[in-house]
């Protein structure tokens, strides 16, 4: 290379600049982001909380469709619906309103809204036009929050929103009472039985009643409730007894409480007080009363008519019941009596306190007994021919005294006044049956015959008489009579006179045929007297039938 070539111009120094660090590209992505973060946050805060509940179908529900309400006000709908794993059940997703977390607590209940119609009641006829919807019932307040359910497939009575008093009623059955029924006080309605369930444990069944709030103070300690449904009637001692509750109770069934005769009410009670339900008023009012001992009572005359319940009284006030009829309690073997045990409360056997005061019950019946307390059996209705129990003083009673039959003690007993008067009837009959009536009939027949024979010789002999007398005054009128001395006139006339005295018109014959006649008139009598015996023995102890109604004979 020469040296007169030239040397390049240096390069130039390159100008770096810093690039952007915002472009307004990146506006669209970071306003997407924001949004979609929002949404987010609204999905996240705007999600109410959901419950699931088990019911045995999902008849009416449909998930995004069916409302959840309470009180009316929808609070929630029905999100998904699915079979449970064990297939016998269906399990429904409920998703309520935010603010609306508080209603999710232990006690809440759910039931399905659709048209209902009952015995007792009518509801959710709405829900024609509406559709169905789940009705929420909040549990107590205050309770910690749940999520999970079992649904109610019957509506219940009342809702909790409702004051009141809630109680608990056990029975042996169940009865016609059912969930809804009305619960009456003195014959007007003041709340309602909310449910009912069998107890298994303890054999018997439940039942949830609710008294409203303004009458919660009726039921206290002393309260009885006994079953009203349909007509009760009873026939016992006392006769016949019917009660009728309202045409509502003997449709839907019923109940009633109250405070038994003579019994104080008491203080008002809590919630959840359990009491017994009653089959029927009778038996409420006997609770009231607790006997203290039992007996055993041996009659030797027919029981029939007596059975378990009935009264035991003396003088016409309860003191006791029969609490069963066995030959059980009497153990020895010659012994046709029979046992009836009865319970009794000896302090109502006394007269006053002064006769209680340092005496124990075995004593004070010991000297009763020998003071003449005996038990007998007497008639309580004639219409029902019902049997009861009578205590009483006697001034001459058997022999008899307090003692053990078994293990329980015995009160001596005595025949009623009826079993008495059917003794001495019988005795009277059979005394009359031995009687030689036929022998007696069979004279009677004869001298009967006898006398009928005679009044045919007495007629004749007064016809023979008549003819006679006639002879003679046909003799004593004609001329040759005239011609006759005066004495022997006169005795003539004489004899004449007497026939005629025992001719048809004669004083002689007269009491003759009144005698017959009186005779004919006592074997008329006599007839009827045996025929009267031959159909009716015991007429000569009650009389005729004067009722004037035929009595057919066989």
């Amino acid at each position: 290379m020469s040296e007169t070539e030239t040397t390049p111009p240096p390069a130039s120094k390159p100008d770096f600049q810093a690039a952007r660090r915002w472009n307004i590209v990146w506006v669209v992505p970071v306003i997407a982001l924001l949004i979609g973060g929002w949404m987010i946050w609204r999905s996240m805060t705007s999600q109410g909380p959901v419950a699931r509940v088990r019911f045995d179908t999902a008849d009416g529900i449909a998930a995004r469709k069916t409302e959840v309400r309470c009180r009316s006000v929808r609070v929630g709908f029905v999100k998904d619906v699915k079979l449970a794993e064990d297939l016998k059940s269906v399990l429904v997703y409920l998703e309520l309103d935010p603010d609306n977390q508080g209603l999710l607590r232990r006690g809440t209940r759910f039931w399905v809204v659709r048209p209902r119609v009952s015995a007792s009641t009518i509801s959710g006829l709405d829900t024609l036009i509406t559709g169905a919807y789940i009705e929420l019932d909040p549990g107590p307040a205050g309770g910690e929050y749940h999520s999970r359910f079992i649904g109610r497939e019957t509506p219940p009575a009342t809702n909790r929103n409702i004051p009141g008093r809630r109680l608990t009623l056990t029975a042996s059955e169940a009865g016609s009472l059912v969930a809804g029924s009305p619960i009456y006080y003195r014959g007007f309605e003041v709340g309602r039985i909310e449910n009912r369930q069998l107890d298994i444990e303890h054999q018997r069944v439940t039942y949830d009643a609710f008294i409203r709030e303004e009458y919660g103070a009726l039921v206290t300690e002393n309260t009885r409730f006994w079953n009203t449904s349909g007509i009760d009637i009873k026939a016992g001692a006392d006769g016949f007894k019917v009660r009728t509750p309202s045409f509502q109770a003997m449709v839907s069934g019923g109940a009633t409480f109250g405070v038994p005769e003579g019994v104080e009410p008491g203080e008002p009670v809590a919630d959840g007080t359990v009491y017994t339900l009653f089959g029927n008023q009778d038996e409420a009012a006997d609770s009231n009363f607790n006997p203290t001992m039992r007996f055993v009572l041996l009659f030797d005359q027919t029981v029939r008519g007596l059975v378990k319940s009935a009264p035991v009284e003396f003088r016409g006030i309860q003191v006791g019941r029969v609490a069963d009829i066995s030959f059980n309690y009497n153990q020895t073997p010659d012994d046709s009596r029979i046992p009836v045990l009865v319970e009794v409360d000896p302090s109502l056997l006394r007269r006053d306190a002064a006769e209680s005061m340092g005496k124990s019950d075995n004593e004070f019946l010991t000297e009763a007994v020998g003071r003449g307390l005996r038990a007998s059996l007497k008639t309580g209705s004639l219409l029902t021919g019902a049997l009861f129990v009578d205590l009483d003083y006697y001034k001459e009673p058997s022999p008899g005294e307090f003692t053990k039959v078994g293990e329980y003690p015995s009160i001596p007993t005595i025949s009623s006044g009826f079993a008495q008067l059917e003794a001495k009837l019988s005795a009277i009959l059979d005394k009359i049956q031995a009687l030689p009536l036929d022998d007696t009939m069979k004279k009677i027949g004869t001298a009967a015959d006898e006398a009928a024979t005679t009044v045919a010789d007495a007629r004749g002999a007064l016809k023979e008489i008549e003819e006679t007398a006639a002879a003679a005054r046909k003799t004593l009128d004609s001329p040759e009579f005239a011609k006759l001395p005066a004495d022997l006139r006169a005795t003539l006339t004489s004899v004449e006179k007497s026939v005629s005295s025992v001719g048809p018109d004669g004083a002689i014959q007269g009491d003759l045929l009144r005698t017959l006649d009186e005779l004919r008139a006592a074997l008329r009598s006599m007839k009827s007297l045996t025929n009267a015996i031959d159909e009716k023995p015991n007429s000569l102890l009650f009389g005729r039938d004067t009722s004037g109604n035929p009595i057919p004979k066989a």
